[in-house]
């Protein structure tokens, strides 16, 4: 009997660690093996393999073993959704200095009533 699938990783919270952050950018510049990528961090090599877990279930590296050593490469398609979000947040933002146009006031809520107990505290 097959355990369920498990859920895939988002891409937001793979990328929400700066040491898997750092080993994007990394992996930007081109395949790397795991020892060269751990030699890069203070951390120990099983932690690498952890973060290296969490960007390959992500989808944002895949991984291809040469021999006794496992390489690592990024997966830049993964990211295009995320490119296509950011991009439409930086079209809906205003300019420096400039207010929003939709900027409406917040209205603020009406302060609830206070109830009282027989013993005085607030609930």
């Amino acid at each position: 009997m097959s355990s369920p699938p498990k859920p895939q990783v988002s891409v937001y919270a793979a990328l929400g660690d700066a040491t898997r952050c750092r080993i994007v950018e990394i992996l930007a510049a081109g395949p790397v093996p795991v020892h060269r990528l751990a030699d890069a961090f203070t951390i120990s090599r099983p932690a690498i393999s952890r973060h290296l877990r969490v960007l390959k279930a992500a989808g944002l590296v895949a991984e291809v073993k040469k021999g006794r050593e496992n390489v690592y490469a990024l997966k830049p398609a993964r990211l295009g959704k995320a490119f296509a979000w950011l991009e439409a947040l930086r079209g809906a933002a205003p300019a420096k200095g400039t207010p929003p146009a939709a900027a409406k006031p917040r209205e603020t809520p009406a302060p609830a009533k206070i109830v009282r107990t027989q013993m005085g505290f607030d609930f």
